[in-house]
């Protein structure tokens, strides 16, 4: 059984990259978890470039074009329901 994600489990000292692929999903997980907060965004995002906000969105669209069907796109992403 493929394990989930569960933010309540969320241990910043337990990120860790590069000791196998498992480890690297689940600090992958946690970071983008920690990195989404309001707190944070709402600090970083005014600083950022225009660069790096079109660099940011260009990147992170892509890996979604790459690994989700478009039915996925829609349903995890935009969480739009089927018609």
């Amino acid at each position: 059984m493929k394990k989930t994600f569960n933010p309540e489990n969320c241990d910043p000292s337990q990120i860790c990259f590069g000791l196998d692929r498992e480890s690297d999903e689940d600090s992958l997980a946690a970071f983008l978890h920690m990195f989404s907060t309001p707190s944070l965004l709402n600090v970083l995002i005014p600083r950022m470039s225009d660069d790096d906000i079109h660099m940011t969105v260009d990147f992170l669209t892509g890996l979604m074009k790459r690994h989700l069907q478009e039915d996925e796109y829609h349903r995890l992403f935009l969480n739009e329901e089927k018609s």
